[in-house]
């Protein structure tokens, strides 16, 4: 697959979180230079802060006004997303409740207000729980019940749902400014190194019932990729394609 020949600028939005950590790697790996926003720089590894390559930006990204969104996203390429909500009661229940999409929205608005020459991709990382409505994608009765449940109970699948939907329907398809691919990776898991997967259009077993696994490496490396390589981000661009580790989906 054909590669950019000249260095791409990616910012990257959650870079110091368990699967950003993986993506700001995979691009540093690829040659890419990386702008990095994080809240704790003291966690990120020590042979990120001497990477020429790699600019760390200290700051809570919501804090940021909309002048100083426009001027980290001037130059860029590229915008990943990697934010999500910490697994504790705060990160769940707590504000801001819609990090993820109005972190998109707000992305979004810098970089039609720079007027790039060219779309800026963004690629977000989404849940495979979350249902692409620009497709019929079947879900059981009992699957939909569930997912009603989590709509209640846990805003951040309800955050998860409306960043896509942003994308979906507010960016769409033909945006001159802004291309997008929401990623859906299934369970998540720890591993160390990138291993084979796979990527559909669409889930091929329930995310609820029969969820299947990848590592977030792998969702790191199909992240970098897409920004890397013309031909993959044509194929499933304004798409939310859904990854596999391949050992996973051997054992359906």
């Amino acid at each position: 697959m054909k590669e950019h020949k000249h260095t791409t600028t990616v910012l990257v939005l959650g870079a110091s979180g368990a699967t950003g950590k993986h993506l700001v790697q995979q691009l540093l790996n690829k040659g890419h230079k990386v702008k990095a926003i994080v809240r704790s720089p003291e966690k990120l590894p020590e042979s990120w802060k001497n990477n020429p390559h790699l600019q760390l930006i200290t700051a809570s990204v919501l804090d940021l006004s909309a002048a100083e969104m426009q001027g980290h996203a001037q130059g860029c390429e590229a915008i990943a997303s990697c934010l999500g909500h910490t697994l504790s009661w705060k990160g769940v229940y707590g504000h801001p409740r819609k990090l993820v999409t109005d972190v998109a929205r707000r992305f979004c608005e810098a970089i039609i207000a720079n007027n790039p020459s060219r779309p800026v991709k963004y690629v977000l990382m989404n849940t495979t729980g979350n249902s692409n409505r620009d497709l019929n994608e079947p879900i059981s009765l009992a699957q939909k019940c569930v997912i009603g449940l989590l709509r209640l109970l846990l805003p951040p699948h309800v955050d998860n749902e409306k960043a896509a939907d942003y994308l979906r329907t507010q960016i769409g398809q033909n945006h001159k400014s802004i291309e997008w691919v929401a990623v859906r990776p299934d369970g998540l898991i720890n591993e160390d190194t990138v291993s084979a997967y796979e990527i559909h259009a669409s889930p091929i077993r329930s995310a609820i019932f029969d969820a299947g696994k990848v590592s977030r490496i792998n969702v790191g490396h199909f992240m970098a990729s897409l920004i890397s390589k013309n031909d993959l981000w044509t194929k499933w661009k304004g798409q939310m394609p859904v990854i596999y580790s391949k050992y996973a989906s051997a054992t359906r």
